[in-house]
């Protein structure tokens, strides 16, 4: 088996928890990053670098020459931004992907998707890949007002049915990894860690309720994912949630964040009270094209008060994937992290 992988966003959040695994196991990682890109999260592994952008076709061509294995996992994961920004990125970036891996000869991809592509409105049903695609969430004046969090989610949808087809024309065996929620070491900027600093701000009330399951995944479970796809060498085309086996309820993951923190959890919100100010901070941040997202939005309350539960059978029958770290230990972990970094 070669043991030549070349990984884009190899400097992200998801990314490096990838780099860490591989390379620790011994695996050659070429790590495919931007010339203006921090390389902190992954400057102590023993590493290749190749610079390139994936929205850029031929630095693609160039630095996946003489590798075998492509791990895509570059995006644009935010929920604010234009619509073009996003679909450069992920959709685009991921075509170029594949085709500089059809160039080089390589057979052999994993890439990132989401649980996005199956929806993430309330539901009580558990998902799983044989679930529809159902990336557009129908928010309170969508029709006119399009909300950016569906920016996110549309294109990765796109991205995966593109990949997909790409894949199923050119023989590529391409196995889609879709994690939920993901929360972990190096992820300043997940939910999670955003909560956190409010409530160590003093902010005393949040959205929320005490009734919804949120579906996660710790960043370094996760990367076990990508390595028992990468040791399997799944033949033709696979998509697979990855997740905890377990889902719970966000009310208790949040408790367990404060927890280890050692703050006061802010005391939970009626949707009513926070849904009009979340729609009024995302419309005046648009109208004013104001480049940072406002701190609440229609997307960001409803995460709030949704249930998502997703099915992690085809992960565990076909990967052999379980998670294996507790969701009381990859928090602890999360959070002594956190504090390492505040100082």
């Amino acid at each position: 088996m070669s043991n030549k992988v070349i990984i884009t966003g190899a400097n992200g959040f998801i990314g490096n928890h990838i780099v860490k695994l591989f390379s620790n196991n011994g695996i050659k990682v070429t790590c495919l990053v931007r010339k203006d890109s921090s390389l902190e999260a992954i400057k102590d592994f023993n590493v290749e670098y190749q610079y390139g952008d994936i929205r850029e076709r031929q630095s693609l061509i160039d630095a996946f020459k003489e590798q075998d294995f492509v791990i895509h996992n570059a995006a644009y994961a935010k929920d604010w931004g234009s619509y073009d920004t996003f679909y450069q990125t992920n959709v685009v970036g991921t075509l170029n992907v594949l085709d500089a891996c059809v160039e080089n000869g390589v057979q052999e991809v994993i890439i990132t998707g989401t649980n996005a592509v199956y929806g993430e409105e309330n539901s009580v049903n558990v998902k799983d890949e044989d679930s529809p695609y159902n990336s557009h969430y129908r928010y309170l004046l969508d029709a006119v007002f399009p909300s950016k969090l569906n920016y996110y989610r549309d294109t990765k949808c796109i991205a995966t049915q593109k990949a997909i087809e790409f894949a199923k024309q050119k023989g590529v065996n391409l196995t889609v990894l879709e994690p939920v929620w993901v929360y972990g070491e190096e992820g300043l900027d997940t939910v999670f860690l955003q909560y956190l600093k409010s409530a160590e701000e003093g902010i005393f009330f949040s959205p929320g309720t005490r009734k919804n399951k949120f579906h996660v995944v710790y960043a370094g479970d996760l990367a076990q994912a990508y390595y028992l796809a990468y040791t399997k060498r799944l033949k033709g085309i696979h998509r697979i949630i990855i997740g905890d086996h377990a889902c719970e309820y966000m009310d208790n993951i949040f408790s367990l964040f404060c927890q280890y923190a050692g703050v006061e959890k802010p005391r939970l919100l009626s949707k009513w009270m926070v849904y009009p100010l979340g729609l009024l901070l995302e419309m005046l941040y648009t109208i004013f094209n104001v480049k940072n997202p406002p701190l609440l939005t229609r997307g960001r309350v409803n995460m709030f008060y949704d249930n998502i539960e997703y099915s992690t059978h085809k992960a565990e029958l076909v990967l052999g994937f379980r998670s294996r770290i507790s969701l009381s230990e990859g928090i602890k972990n999360t959070v002594n992290w956190y504090k390492q970094q505040a100082g």
